[in-house]
């Protein structure tokens, strides 16, 4: 028996295990593969759940150095969409039997803010009668305000960490109190503390970022104990301070191996998780996110912000889907899913079994 398939047998992966896979050559990367794609069917099966995404805002008071809608790029042409707009795209989401939406923005603190998307997944619930799933992903907030959002009928949450490494995260984020790692790290326990299903997620290929690097990801991710998923890999957007740093990058090419290589590790680490397969796949590969369905991803979100501002949420360059509106979108990805092999879980929130089963006695 190689090395390679004694690491793939192992119920517990070490750093230097997960090191090892990352490094996979091809002839193993194709077992890895298969064997997380044989978890994958008898742990969560042959399902992909939809995430209706709903990207209301590009307004934003972070200046992360990687991202297109940072505070400081004065390119960025800024929205915000109605509530009217907002509650539309949701019952977009319901007549066509999605299951769940994702409400997703730019990080904004305020009464305001708070107020407005309470009220939001509020409206959300009862257009739907209580039957869409909601997830927030908008950022860093007070504890109290991730209860409020929580009672108001948001359940799960995606805080994405970008690196579980301080010293990487501040040189991809301003070290300042407005980007600190301590706060971030802390609001994922706040998350966890309010109830919600927990999701979080770094990006693959980043300047500076080893194999080292992404295999500790992983075990952050393990040892916090996730109930969902979404990585990607890093595109550099023209319009940022990392931008500068694009000669270090590995080409997209390997960055799109690195990042499928993460999603089949940590789908054999967290069997039962829910993992996303990233828009960011497609960006590099035509067919990327199918390849990710295959071997370990079973959500996927379908863009159902209106067709006019999808240009303006643009965190990186080549961002796929465009030029298209809700149900151009929902056809296309209906008809990649069945070609992955996989079936659409319509009208299923498609919660984490994770989290449903960690309050069960043993």
């Amino acid at each position: 028996m190689s090395d390679f398939t004694t690491i793939l047998n192992k119920d517990t992966f070490s750093r230097k295990d997960i090191i090892d896979l990352l490094n996979a050559s091809p002839e193993d990367r194709t077992r890895l593969f298969a064997r997380s794609a044989e978890i994958k069917t008898e742990y969560v099966g042959n399902v992909v759940y939809f995430r209706g995404l709903i990207e209301f805002s590009n307004i934003c008071e972070k200046d992360c150095f990687y991202c297109g809608i940072r505070k400081s790029n004065r390119k960025t042409q800024r929205y915000n969409l109605t509530d009217d707009e907002v509650l539309s795209a949701a019952r977009f989401a319901w007549e066509n039997n999605y299951g769940s939406v994702v409400l997703q923005g730019g990080e904004l603190e305020s009464p305001a803010f708070t107020g407005r998307i309470e009220k939001l997944v509020k409206g959300i619930k009862a257009l739907s009668e209580d039957k869409l799933g909601i997830t927030l992903s908008i950022g860093e907030q007070s504890p109290d305000v991730y209860k409020r959002w929580f009672d108001a009928g948001a359940h799960r949450y995606l805080l994405r960490i970008e690196s579980s490494n301080r010293e990487l995260y501040y040189k991809i984020h301003p070290h300042d109190n407005t980007h600190s790692f301590e706060n971030r790290m802390q609001a994922l326990y706040d998350l966890r503390n309010a109830g919600y299903q927990l999701g979080t997620g770094v990006m693959i290929g980043l300047p500076f970022q080893t194999t080292g690097d992404l295999a500790d990801d992983l075990l952050f991710m393990k040892e916090l104990d996730i109930d969902m998923c979404g990585m990607g890999p890093y595109i550099e957007h023209a319009d940022t301070p990392l931008w500068q740093f694009r000669e270090q990058l590995l080409p997209l090419e390997e960055r799109f191996d690195l990042a499928l290589k993460m999603i089949a590790i940590l789908r054999i680490m967290m069997k039962k998780i829910n993992i996303a397969s990233a828009t960011a796949l497609q960006a590099i590969d035509p067919i990327g996110r199918e390849k990710a369905l295959k071997i370990g991803a079973n959500i996927i979100m379908p863009n159902i912000t209106p067709g006019a501002y999808r240009n303006d949420y643009k965190l990186y360059e080549n961002k796929p889907c465009m030029d298209e509106e809700a149900a151009d979108c929902r056809n296309c990805l209906e008809a990649r899913i069945h070609m992955s092999g996989n079936k659409i879980g319509f009208n299923e929130w498609g919660d984490s079994l994770h989290f449903k089963e960690k309050d069960k006695p043993a």
